[in-house]
This record gives C-alpha cells, structure tokens and sequence, in this order.
C-alpha cells in the first residue's frame, strides 16, 4: 500500500483522534461534543472557512486549492453512533451507556479530518474543496436535513465522494460498485386494532394476534410471489408487540420492520401488497389494521464514471489489483444516497482486519484503515482538481 507519506507521519494522531471519538459517541443530532471537536480540529489546522449547526449539528469546512479553479470537490462523513452498548473492552470503550460507535462513523469522520489536515498544508490542487460532516446518518435522516437547510445552495459541489469501513472484506480492499449500489429502505409499522377478552373465553374476542401472526406469514409472499426473481428484495419483520397478561386476550397487536430494495418501481408494487394484505386481512378477521409505510433511505445511485475515478483515486493508496469495481449490491442502506440525488459522485468500501460484523456490540475496528481512507480522499482531490503547473 501507499498511504500518503505526510498522511503516515501523523496516523498515530488520527488513532487517538478515533479513540476520543468513539469513547464518547452521541446519537443522531446529539453530536455536539464530536461537531466541537471537528471544528477545533479544522480551525486549528488552517481550514478557511468552518460553518456549524448546519443540519442541527453539522460541520461544512471549506478549502481553497494554491491554485483559483471553478470547480469544487464535495467530500463526506457521517458522526452519529448507534443505541447499543458496547460489549468490546476497549480500553477506549464507550464512556456513554447505552451508546457504541458500532457502524465506524468513528473512522469515517477521522479519515476525513485527516484529509482535511493534509490538504490543508499542500493545497496541491485547484478550486475547492468542500468538507461536510453529516449527523443522524443512522435512520434519522441527517443528509435530508442538511439539504433542506440549503447544503448545497450555500456550499456547491460539481461531485461528492464518501466511504464506509467493511470487516466483511480484505483488509485494504476498495470496491465501488457503479450505478445501484445500496438498497433503498422503508420501515413499517402495521397496528391492529381487534377486541379483547379474557383468556379463557377467546370467542368473545377479535383476537389481534391471530392476526398479526397470520399478516408476518402472508408478508413474506411478497418476495417469493410478487417480486421478479432476478431483482433483490427484503422483507423483513423485527419487532411484534402485544398483551401484558397470561389471562388477556389483548385489544391491540403490532408489528414492525425494514423493507429494502434497489428500484422505485419494486418498492412501490411492494407498499401496494403490504397495503392490500393488511386490507383482506382486515375484513376476513373483522379488525382494524393500520399499515404506516415510510421511506427512510433512498435506492443509493453511484455514477458510473465518477465510480472509476474514485477507484484509480484508491488504486493509488491500496495498489490496482485492490481496487475493485464489483457488481455484488449491498443490502445495507445509507443516507448519503440523498446528496448523491442532488450532485453526481460515488460511495467505496474500505476493508480492514477484524471478523465482527458492523452493528454488533464487540465489533472493533483496525485503526490501519485511517490513513488509508484519508489518502484515498485526498488523492480524489488531487486527480480530479489537479493543480495548475
């Protein structure tokens, strides 16, 4: 591999810029404690120009290249911690319970604070550069935000480029997979609404969970009957809530879960036989069934072209035969598929050391994919905004 030399002179900082991180993760829109020290950090290394409470906690730092251009580079990572307590014995473990940096947006925002301080101190290209510290990836829709409050109306990118760590890969492997990538996502909550009774006198009842047993049973036709073989689908049921007794039929039951796919249409015909289950249902048993499907994470899209750059841009950090444009979607949704609706760019994965899986509370993170996601950044600022000679 060839991290970037100034980038490897200063990866022990990073690490420990990591560690303070992640022992102190905060939830979606509670990053205050890690926008503060992304501020401080790009202040103190020569940024700009570094705006906050940009999508409520969010950090846009902006950089100027030695040489003026008219195009501007958009580069992105994500703050938030997930609601799970860490189980890893790190001695920089989580500080905060109930809250673990178990998805490595940890990593993210170090890598991209670590292309900030290198690019800061070269300025070897032309333009801008645009530094956009998201928060809420996590489901709570942080990119929406930041758009809505006008991200790119105030910071303007011609291109955008983020990554995500992968201890599902080979360490130091890069792969961008060009147009569909990441899957789209509902999440649902179905209420029924029966009549409850005693226990033992269930004939006087509607019974809900009769109900919502049957419903978890006729959803999972939707994939093995309503959707085309050859297109990915997943359907599932996460959560039933119902009852509070031995001796209670209860009057409500609930179930709740992730529906992910790759095309609009796919998503669409899915909500539709969600919607006409819950219908039949509903008059066969004589229940009320309210079904509330919302869209989370759009399908993300990366651009074929701008794909290839990223990985010649990578080919430079972790050598050729690692940088690898892969036809494998991941299931796995992520917000950034927002920004990459709004300004053409692409989305990597970065593999490194380890076998625990991403939301698990013992996954623990190799701090060697630092400076290679750091480098990986700066060099597709460097390819695509090359300076004036």
């Amino acid at each position: 591999m060839s991290v970037l030399p100034r980038i490897q002179e200063f990866a022990e900082e990073l690490s420990e810029i990591r560690h303070d991180i992640h022992a102190h993760p905060e939830l979606g829109f509670e990053e205050t404690r890690t926008a503060k020290l992304v501020e401080e950090k790009l202040k103190v290394w020569g940024v700009d120009e570094v705006h906050s409470g940009i999508g409520g906690t969010g950090i846009v730092g902006v950089l100027q290249g030695k040489s003026p251009g008219n195009r501007t580079i958009g580069l992105r990572a994500d703050m938030d911690a997930l609601p799970i307590h860490e189980a890893t014995d790190l001695p920089y473990a989580s500080q905060n319970q109930g809250k673990m940096h178990a998805c490595g947006h940890d990593s993210h925002t170090t890598m991209l604070l670590g292309a900030a301080r290198y690019l800061a101190e070269t300025r070897d290209f032309s333009g801008k550069v645009h530094l956009i510290f998201q928060p809420a990836e996590e489901g709570l829709g942080g990119a929406r935000r930041m758009l809505e409050e006008g991200l790119f109306e105030r910071f303007p990118c011609d291109e955008i480029y983020g990554m995500h760590n992968d201890p599902n890969a080979p360490e130091g492997q890069v792969t961008v997979k060009p147009g569909p990538a990441m899957s789209g996502a509902t999440f649902f909550d179905i209420t029924i609404e029966g009549v409850g009774s005693h226990a033992a006198m269930p004939h006087q009842s509607r019974d809900p969970i009769i109900v919502a047993t049957a419903l978890v049973q006729q959803l999972q036709s939707v994939v093995s009957r309503n959707r085309p073989p050859a297109e990915p689908l997943v359907l599932s049921v996460t959560q039933i809530h119902a009852g509070s007794a031995y001796n209670v039929v209860p009057g409500t039951a609930s179930i709740s879960g992730t529906i992910r796919y790759f095309s609009e249409e796919l998503r669409d015909l899915t909500h539709e036989r969600i919607k006409e289950l819950c219908a039949g249902l509903e008059k066969a048993y004589g229940v009320t069934i309210k079904p509330d499907l919302r869209n989370i994470f759009h399908v993300l899209m990366n651009d074929p072209e701008l794909g290839q750059e990223y990985l010649k841009a990578a080919a430079d950090v972790v050598g050729a035969d690692n940088a690898i444009e892969t036809e494998k979607y991941a299931t796995g949704s992520e917000d950034f598929a927002d920004m990459l609706r709004v300004v053409p760019g692409a989305y990597c994965r970065v593999g490194h050391a380890g076998s625990v899986p991403l939301h698990n509370p013992e996954y623990v993170l190799d701090d060697g994919i630092l400076p290679i996601g750091a480098s990986i950044f700066s060099r597709i600022v460097e390819r695509r905004l090359p300076a004036s000679q």
